[in-house]
């Protein structure tokens, strides 16, 4: 009800200069009450008139005229609730997130600040990916996963919050086909950024290996991307002694293709980025925040609804109820 109040707000407020009119005809009322007071010395000689004076109306009609003379300069003000609603445009660039989950993003190889032991590869990328998305309101961006073949998870939206709760739920295994198939990732996530009409398409691939499966190799991928005006930051993930759990027998062999990571950064004029501990991919991601500037485009539409035929309502209702109150107040005819 207090918010109701706050956005009221009236379109012609000199209207209730108006108001002063009600006490001046009180005042004036009582004035010519005080003098029928005094015209007669005894109530003797009215009798002697022979008929019946008709009474003056009680104060109840009075006071419900007078509130209806109140609610029609009330409704003449013109009161109007004002709702603004804000909606957030895209600022024209979009960005595909394109992440590997390939078997050995499960290495733990990174310790977050002020954590105990190391986390999985994985769970580094989803803690740092959470404040570049939220630094990023006005930027579409989605979410492409892949390892033996690319799975388009969330499409290009300002759902942040979606986009959020997509990333969160994504795990290793969640393809069934192993691998590492940068080509066919770059190729998915480019095919989605082509059919928006964007000032600027993105795509940051995030991974720790070497491409070795896929029909497309990753330089043919980053070809086709650079033609479609698609720049791509890649971020080589992790180091080269990590392992999963305690069996040495688990310790996978790295293959990080550094040279072919740069080679599709250079080709599509982005970036490559070397990540080997948690404090080198936050600024990693902080880097990119910087290099794609996104300008806030916000609209806001005012929507404004009257009052006044409500009050012109009551205001009529409160006088037929003054009418009706007169009427019960006159004597009976003789």
């Amino acid at each position: 009800m207090l918010e109701f109040f706050q956005k009221l707000s009236f379109a012609a407020p000199f209207w209730f200069v108006g108001l002063l009119v009600i006490p001046a005809l009180w005042f004036l009322q009582r004035r010519e009450g005080a003098k029928s007071s005094i015209a007669f010395s005894s109530l003797s000689i009215l009798g002697s008139l022979g008929s019946k004076p008709k009474l003056r109306p009680g104060g109840l009609s009075a006071l419900l005229l007078s509130l209806a003379l109140a609610l029609c300069f009330v409704a003449l003000a013109r009161p109007q609730h004002r709702e603004t609603f804000t909606a957030r445009k895209a600022s024209g660039i979009d960005i595909l997130l394109t992440l590997d989950l390939s078997e050995s993003m499960n290495i733990r190889d990174f310790l977050p600040p002020q954590a105990r032991r190391t986390i999985p590869r994985i769970s580094a990328a989803k803690l740092v990916l959470k404040p570049f998305i939220r630094h990023r309101p006005n930027d579409r961006m989605g979410l492409v996963i892949f390892s033996g073949q690319p799975y388009p998870v969330c499409p290009l939206t300002l759902d942040h919050d979606w986009l959020q709760e997509s990333i969160e739920r994504v795990q290793i295994n969640d393809i069934t086909e192993q691998g590492t198939a940068i080509g066919s990732a770059i190729a998915a996530a480019a095919t989605r950024l082509d059919a928006r009409d964007s000032k600027s398409k993105i795509i940051v691939l995030i991974t720790d290996g070497a491409s070795n499966s896929g029909k497309l190799s990753p330089k043919q991928a980053a070809e086709l991307a650079a033609e479609l005006g698609i720049k791509i930051y890649t971020i080589a993930i992790g180091t080269e002694d990590g392992r999963v759990g305690r069996n040495v027998m688990s310790i996978p062999r790295q293959e990080f293709d550094v040279e072919t990571l740069q080679e599709i950064a250079r080709v599509t004029g982005g970036e490559f980025f070397r990540a080997k501990n948690f404090e080198a991919l936050e600024e990693t991601f902080s880097s990119i925040d910087k290099l794609e500037k996104s300008e806030a485009r916000v609209s806001s539409t005012v929507q404004e609804t009257d009052f006044y035929p409500w009050v012109c309502g009551l205001a009529a209702l409160l006088a037929f109820a003054a009418y009706v109150v007169h009427a019960i107040a006159l004597p009976p005819q003789p």
